[in-house]
């Protein structure tokens, strides 16, 4: 098998082929070249396994009859092919056959015999020498019978060991067969796991569509529209779509539904079928036989040792003995050693040979024939082995190429599965879609705000420009108005000046629904965004701490790789501001614009995820994972929040002893007044009448500037003013200024209460930002507390000291009137003493809030403040990257540019060229070429255009040589031409005469040959033959008669014939001289031999007579003893054979 290659190097090698059903080899001389189809045929011819049942298999890859082997990297003695039978791997295919073992049967050599081998010793008159042949004979015969069965034994054991080699040969075809197998098993395998994982999530999604659809149904029926939003026939969410049409879509999804899970329960089972098939499979080798065999193989070995050496010392024995019998003739036996002594000695070597080595050698025969049955049997179950297991893979391939093709069709049903879910998947979406949108209208307003206030800003800050650049503009007029006159300056535009700029943004959004936060919440609550049923099952209700929950339930989605519709970041809107002061807000107002706008933007993407994402697309691990973390979360929540509350705690008992302390002063207080009454009751005089009547004005007045108290309480927020300015009271101060002189507190924190409390959370941040001036804010609150104490008692107890002062006498009346009243005011204070506390710790909790926002929007900032990092860097890197690549342009274009030139000048110098070639003919093409290089050496001597030169004056000087060869050999041709004529004309002559006397010679050769002879015929003589009245042709002859044609002549030239002819005519090739006999009896015929006759035969023009056989009978009726010729003829050339005439 070889193949001729005209170029290149043609890679030759070995392919070994190995038969997978039987376990045969075959090494074949391949091309790399050699073409698959064509070791396919070779292998036909040899294994008998017809070419469109062959199987190849080099590895993991099939080999395709129509590609050379080249392809395959073979041959290569590092890969062997392997050759599979498909039509044994049918399942009606027939059980291979049992196994032959063909050996060569090597017989056992004759016994000795002294007749059939004489020796010059038999006829010695010592018997010890008579004896000495008979022990060679026997010791000889030994060592064959020995090597006999020693070559037998050797040729069962190569058979076992090429048993043993088949056997492993079908081991590496199962494993090369099970490889093949496992490719497309795991294709199959991860098919049908993105499969199942794709049809789990869908069948999940669909279930809790159908089982939640009349809870969804029922949810959109009870959510009712904004009252701008609705119609006559709009009047809730259900309204959105046909409730008729949507039952009758969920019966043909419920049905639908159900006879897909039962499809797909029916294909999970066939293919948990293969699954089961294919491992079984993978599980049961061959490799357990092949060890065993090998090692009962290595086991026996000592066997055929054990006759080798046996074997060995036979021969050993034989030349002992032959020496001896070699030196008894030529009678060279020294004088210690004498025949008989030599016989004594071989008598025990010819026992042990008989009772031991050979007897040995006969069992390890026995021994090695056992193996070789048993490595028979192995091979045969091996056989049966193999074709089993090839039909197993054959059924399994069968169910893989099944089950890929069912793999479409469950495709295209989970797409129609999934488009015929679509309407319900509507239903589920219309409630968040519903939310989404009333949070984009608060987002939206929000923005507008911001947006709004943005543009206010930049206009303040443009006219601050504007009012810099004119003042700028000034003071350069002012500093040269001395040196330049003003016509100058005016000439140069040094006078004009910046006009202002009007920033004016159109109104828009003016459709807005009014909405407010709050308002999402009571249109589009919650729970139409709520948790399916699985999130229902665990029991995890959405909390305050919710948002963090749906914080990171959206990065774990973000990780699986869910695309959401929209991404509603509204950092990109807010990114690069500063809360700072917006023109007519706050910066208060514009945090709080930011934080809606932004909690806005989270619920609208949070319901955009809802729609696009269910709780039972995800694994049981993911949703457990997310459940965690929630619970996580939601547990370092709570710890803050007992914190938090074990904080306010502390403060509230703090607030408690500082009310106890109050109550004692104003008992104390009590028990004062009421003695100063007694006293005063006892002690009256005459003109205290007048002094009690100017008291109780005094009181009078008193009590109404306690009356305007309660309008100072509600700006009770007072204390951050004092901690703007830096003015913090202590509290210890506050306590003794509440025991001595409660109006002094009352003095110092009365005024300016209300805006500096709205604040309070900015100076939080403020006294943070002062570390030297830091106050706690449970300090803050404290001293809050006292202040607003302090401002609700000071009044009453300025009344009490000046009761006790002015008016010792007063009258019982008087009295008793001005303790209702101060009762009436104490109860009024206290009143508003405890409505202040309940404000206080209202703020409080606003506080709290407020410092829980903060931190959730300073975290915010940070990863604003990150990303934005990050951008820079970004951006940094790609401008160093644009900058390489601008040098790199820059650099390029330069190269082009050069390139571009010289192309310019070299196309210019090939047009001359080109036109110096088109416009010169053949004979001044040279001189052209010479002007050219001519015209050259004026222009600039640069490398191009002088190499170039260069090039054309060589060109030229080339053909100018060639057209003097032209010249040359159109005048040598023209000779020739002549010369040719000459010689054709002569040749043509020559010819004739050649044919001439050519013809002349083949008519005398053919009147040679054509010459009949009449006389004694001989061997490659023409003879004639007439056809006899008797039916025989006999030869025309003149002096020698007897000369007939023999029957195959006869049969020879009349088998064609309709008739046979007159006479015959033909090149003699044999005689056979033959003698008439008389018929001899019948008794007698088997007891002569054959007669002997003479044969004529040529030999280098000489007559050889030869004896034949003839027959006893007389067929030509001539006399007995009659000498004839039986002659066989050739037929001539152009012999026209003629038939009898009618």
């Amino acid at each position: 098998m070889s193949s001729n290659a005209l170029e290149g190097v043609v890679q030759l090698g070995k392919l070994v082929i190995h038969i997978a059903e039987n376990g045969h080899s075959y090494e074949l001389d391949c091309e790399e070249y050699t073409l698959v189809e064509a070791v396919q045929k070779f292998l036909e011819s040899v294994c008998g396994i017809p070419f469109n049942d062959q199987l190849l298999l080099c590895l993991d890859m099939k080999l395709d009859s129509q590609r050379p082997l080249s392809t395959y990297k073979l041959p290569s003695s590092e890969r062997e092919v392997f050759l599979f039978n498909k039509a044994r791997m049918r399942s009606n295919s027939p059980s291979p056959q049992l196994e032959q073992c063909d050996i060569i049967d090597i017989p056992d050599p004759p016994a000795p015999s002294s007749s059939h081998n004489p020796h010059p010793l038999d006829d010695a008159s010592d018997p010890a020498l008579k004896a000495l042949p008979s022990y060679e004979r026997q010791f000889r015969y030994h060592f064959q019978w020995g090597d006999a069965i020693y070559s037998r034994t050797s040729a069962k054991i190569e058979m076992c060991e090429r048993l043993l080699q088949e056997q492993k040969v079908q081991e590496r075809a199962l494993e090369i067969a099970r490889g093949n197998l496992d490719y497309f098993y795991r294709i199959v395998l991860q098919n049908y796991s993105d499969f199942m994982k794709c049809y789990s999530q869908q069948h999940r999604q669909h279930n809790s569509l159908l089982v939640n659809f009349g809870r969804d149904v029922e949810k959109l029926r009870a959510i009712r529209l904004h009252p701008s939003l609705q119609t006559s026939s709009r009047k809730c969410l259900l309204d959105f779509v046909k409730e008729e049409n949507l039952r009758k879509t969920v019966e043909d999804c419920s049905s639908s539904h159900r006879q897909f899970e039962n499809k797909v329960s029916e294909f999970k089972q066939e293919f948990g079928d293969l699954k089961h098939n294919t491992e079984n499979l993978f599980s049961g080798k061959a490799s357990f036989l092949v060890k065993d065999l090998e090692l009962t193989i290595k086991e026996h070995q000592q066997f055929i040792n054990e006759q080798k050496s046996i074997v060995q010392a036979l021969s050993k024995d034989v030349n002992t003995v032959k020496k001896l019998v070699d030196d008894c003739i030529s009678s060279k036996l020294s004088s210690s050693l004498r025949p008989h002594d030599a016989v004594s000695a071989l008598g025990p070597m010819y026992d042990s040979h008989e009772k031991n080595y050979l007897p040995r050698m006969q069992e390890c025969d026995r021994a090695i024939s056992n193996l070789l049955n048993f490595c028979r049997d192995k091979k045969n179950e091996m056989n049966n082995f193999v074709h089993n297991y090839m039909q197993k893979i054959a059924y399994i391939q069968f169910s893989i190429k099944d089950v890929r093709y069912k793999f479409s069709v469950f495709q295209e049903a989970l797409k129609r599965q999934s488009d015929q879910f679509e309407h319900l998947k509507v239903v589920r979406g219309i409630g968040p879609a519903y939310r989404a949108c009333l949070a984009e209208v608060v987002r939206r307003k929000a923005s507008m705000k911001i947006y709004m206030g943005k543009a206010g800003q930049l206009a303040e800050k443009l006219a601050a420009d504007r009012d810099d650049e004119v003042r700028r503009r000034e003071e350069f007029l002012k500093v040269h108005n001395t040196f330049i006159p003003r016509d100058i300056l005016a000439s140069m535009g040094l006078y004009d000046t910046p006009n202002p700029c009007d920033v004016n943004v159109s109104p828009f959004d003016t459709n807005l629904l009014a909405l407010d936060y709050s308002d999402v919440d009571r249109y589009a609550p919650e729970s139409l965004v709520g948790p399916s049923t699985r999130s229902e099952k665990h029991g995890s209700p959405r909390t305050s701490l919710s948002m963090s929950n749906e914080g990171s339930l959206s990065s774990e989605v973000e990780g699986c790789g869910v695309d959401l519709p929209e991404k509603y970041d509204f950092q990109e809107f807010i990114e690069g501001s500063e809360l700072m002061e917006i023109a007519g807000t706050s910066k208060m107002e514009v945090e709080n614009a930011k934080l809606k706008a932004e909690l806005a933007s989270k619920i609208a993407l949070l319901c955009s995820m809802s729609t696009e994402l269910d709780y039972g697309s995800f694994d049981d691990e993911k949703i457990e994972n997310m459940l965690r973390n929630a619970a996580e979360k939601t547990s370092e929540a709570l710890h803050l929040k007992d914190e938090y509350g074990k904080h306010l705690q502390s403060m509230l008992k703090m607030k408690q002893m500082q009310c106890e302390s109050y109550e004692k002063r104003i008992k104390e207080l009590e028990q004062r007044l009421s003695d100063q009454y007694l006293r005063g009751k006892i002690s009256a005089d005459g003109d205290e009448s007048a002094v009690s009547t100017a008291k109780i004005n005094d009181n009078k007045s008193d009590v109404s500037g306690l009356e305007e108290v309660p309008h100072a309480m509600e700006e009770v927020s007072c204390a951050s003013s004092s901690l703007k300015s830096g003015v913090v009271p202590d509290h210890s101060k506050a306590q003794e200024g509440l025991g001595d002189n409660m109006t002094d507190s009352s003095i110092m924190l009365n005024p300016q209460l209300d805006s500096s409390m709205l604040d309070l959370h900015r100076e939080k941040g403020h006294l943070h930002d002062r570390e030297k001036k830091d106050v706690p804010l449970s300090d803050v609150g404290m001293a809050l507390t006292a202040s607003n104490m302090a401002v609700s008692m000071s009044r009453p107890t300025d009344l009490l000291s000046y009761e006790t002062a002015v008016q010792p006498d007063l009258g019982a009346k008087e009295c008793d009137s001005l303790v209702v009243e101060l009762q009436n005011a104490l109860a009024e204070k206290s009143s508003q003493l405890e409505n202040a506390e309940t404000k206080i710790q209202e703020l409080m909790d606003d506080v709290s809030k407020l410092g829980r926002e903060l931190e959730i929007g300073r975290k915010l900032l940070d990863e604003s403040q990150m990303n934005c990092a990050h951008l820079e860097n970004c951006l940094h890197e790609a401008r160093e990257e644009a900058q390489t690549h601008l040098c790199a342009a820059d650099r390029r274009a330069s190269e082009y540019s050069a390139l571009r030139i010289s192309a310019i000048k070299t196309r210019g110098l090939f047009e001359r060229m080109k036109n110096c070639v088109l416009t010169s003919g053949v004979a001044t093409f040279a001189d052209a070429l010479r002007s050219l290089a001519q015209s050259l050496n004026s222009e600039t001597d640069d490398d191009g255009t002088v190499e170039f030169r260069d090039c054309i004056r060589v060109l030229a000087d080339k053909v100018s040589a060639l057209s003097r060869q032209r010249a040359e050999l159109l005048d040598r041709h023209s000779k020739i031409e002549a010369v040719s004529e000459k010689l054709t004309k002569e040749l043509e002559e020559k010819k004739e005469l050649v044919n001439t006397l050519y013809m002349k010679h083949q008519l005398e050769k053919q009147a040679n040959k054509e010459k009949i002879s009449f006389g004694r015929l001989e061997v490659h003589e023409i003879a004639a033959f007439v056809l006899k009245s008797s039916g025989y042709y006999e030869a025309i002859n003149r002096n020698c008669p007897y000369y007939y044609l023999s029957s195959e002549s006869v049969a020879l030239f009349t088998d064609h014939l309709p008739s046979r002819p007159s006479y015959i005519v033909g090149q003699v090739v044999h005689i056979e001289r033959r003698i008439a006999k008389s018929p001899a009896p019948a008794s007698q015929q088997s007891e002569h031999g054959r007669d002997r006759v003479d044969v004529l035969m040529p030999e280098i023009g000489s007559r050889r007579l030869g004896l034949s056989s003839a027959s006893a009978s007389n067929p030509y009726g001539l006399p007995v003893g009659c000498e004839y010729f039986i002659v066989t003829i050739a037929m001539l050339p152009d012999t026209t054979i003629h038939s009898p005439t009618s």
